[in-house]
């Protein structure tokens, strides 16, 4: 009988469940991914084990015959032996580990297994399993550990001869989101909800065999929506060439492992600092481009700002916030002649002044920006405040009736409230991308768009945009956000930009009147 959805979901929740003496939900992932990941190695392994035997029994093969023809036909993947040669010589499996979870030391058992599994396969693992810090005793004591591998070890065989991997990669997901609603803020660092990748992929569309890249890929849910999304518009998903890069290394190894249990095997994660460090080059240096780009950066990070980058165009991004460095980078990645790309970030980048306005007018001057999509506040784990999708496409290639102009529409008011947070429908989707591919009329107005579905939309000229200071704020040219409240998160951001402003003119101003011998002026 085949196993279902929610049966291998509950299993595997049972076995996270088991570490709610041991540390808070938050930490769950760091155990439960790599464990899960293995016992899915394990049983797939064995699974192969078992057909090659049963269909080369009698043929008498010796033992390197044996070994020769199971790796060439059968195994995709090593799961080799530890200690060899040794009394305490046993295969880095599951299923032989698990029967040691009553002696001492089975930290230290686990975290060998998984570090012989990286080392038999270094094109495939290397690095896979991050960190392993919860093998420790000190982290986790060795009977949380058992009971954690006892649970799972309920849980159905996890290989394609029991269940889809549809279904595995689906309570890989499940994980996650759980793992998410109960981590807060944190959650932010590796999972964008569903619902908003879905929004940003279905707008991009990317096409098979095209490249996709994620310059911060989190747990790797883009890369994954784009072959999930492609192969439910009837293309082969698995054709996409899928690319990362993480700056955690443990998050990059849940990035890899969630993308082996969709069976998506054409991708490579990197790790590392994707500003500082870009890891997908050409040979000359420069940033790697790709015919998809997508991403939710860290909001207003911190960084150390380039002195000289050719990806700086218009400027750049300050020390303060690296929201338009992470946009000048996937412009920079961008193939030249059908190159895309999708951001999420907040509604700052659409208004501040100084060198992201520099920046920002560039971007605009070359036609590079396609929409700005309005969304809900309350929609991610790490903060509550508004935020907006920015479309880009490479210079020259945007379609006739989209150059000379930005295309804004607001579904800051399309949400279905929820336990932790705000999330879009799948309607709530469904109508943003239509009046995303919506026509419009000379004054910028949807004419193909009527009815409840129907979002305040407008395509503005980028000589309006130019008139305005280049100042990209929706409610500038959308009506309806225009004349709704402005959220609060939105209102301080604003008031914070206008603050600093100020204080750096009144600085300049009392340095110019001091040198002039003129003192005495107080705030």
């Amino acid at each position: 009988m085949a196993v279902t959805q929610q049966e291998i979901e509950n299993r595997l929740w049972d076995a996270a469940d088991e570490l709610r003496v041991a540390m808070p939900e938050a930490q769950y992932s760091s155990v439960v991914f790599p464990l899960m990941f293995w016992k899915y190695l394990s049983d797939t392994w064995e699974h192969n084990h078992q057909t090659f035997l049963e269909e080369n029994e009698g043929l008498g093969l010796s033992a390197e015959e044996a070994d020769e023809v199971e790796y060439r036909t059968y195994q995709t993947f090593k799961i080799p032996s530890i200690h060899p040669g040794t009394v305490a010589e046993r295969r880095a499996s599951w299923s032989s580990i698990l029967a040691t979870v009553t002696q001492p030391g089975l930290g230290q058992r686990v975290r060998a297994s998984l570090q012989a599994i990286e080392t038999a396969n270094p094109a495939k693992f290397s690095r896979l399993f991050g960190s392993m810090t919860w093998a420790s005793e000190e982290v986790l004591a060795g009977e949380v550990l058992a009971a954690v591998m006892q649970a799972m070890d309920r849980a159905p065989k996890m290989h394609e001869g029991n269940m889809s991997h549809d279904v595995l990669g689906g309570a890989y997901e499940y994980l996650l989101k759980r793992f998410s609603d109960g981590s807060g803020t944190r959650a932010g660092q590796f999972f964008t909800p569903r619902e908003v990748v879905e929004l940003i992929v279905e707008v991009l569309e990317p096409k098979s065999f095209e490249s996709v890249y994620d310059p911060t890929c989190g747990s790797g849910g883009m890369l994954i929506a784009s072959a999930s999304l492609l192969k439910a518009h009837g293309g082969r998903g698995y054709t996409l060439k899928l690319h990362g890069q993480e700056s955690v290394p443990d998050t990059a190894g849940v990035a890899r492992m969630n993308l082996f249990m969709h069976n998506l095997t054409q991708f490579k994660v990197e790790v590392g600092d994707t500003l500082k460090d870009p890891r997908f080059t050409k040979p000359d240096g420069t940033v790697a481009q790709f015919d998809v780009i997508l991403a939710n950066p860290p909001y207003s990070l911190k960084w150390k700002p380039w002195t000289k980058d050719p990806r700086a165009i218009g400027g750049v991004a300050p020390q303060s916030t690296a929201d338009w460095a992470f946009v000048q980078h996937m412009i920079a990645s961008m193939d030249p002649k059908k190159g895309r790309a999708g951001v999420v970030l907040p509604h700052g980048v659409l208004f501040r002044g100084g060198q992201e306005a520099a920046i920002r007018r560039r971007v605009l001057d070359d036609d590079l920006l396609e929409a700005v999509i309005g969304l809900p506040a309350n929609l991610f784990y790490s903060t509550a405040i508004p935020t907006c999708i920015l479309v880009f496409r490479a210079l020259g290639t945007k379609p006739e009736e989209r150059r000379g102009g930005v295309l804004f529409i607001d579904a800051s008011k399309r949400f279905t409230k929820a336990k932790n947070r705000n999330i879009l429908s799948e309607v709530d989707i469904a109508d943003v991308v239509a009046t995303y591919h919506s026509k419009f009329d000379l004054d910028g107005n949807p004419i193909d768009l009527e009815g409840d579905g129907a979002l305040a939309a407008r395509f503005v000229p980028t000589s309006e945009i130019a008139a305005s200071g280049y100042d990209l704020n929706i409610g500038r040219y959308v009506q309806q956000a225009a004349t709704e409240q402005e959220d609060l998160g939105t209102l301080i951001d604003t008031y914070n930009i206008a603050r600093a402003e100020r204080q750096k003119t009144e600085q300049r101003m009392l340095a110019v009147l001091a040198s002039a011998g003129i003192e005495g002026f107080d705030e």
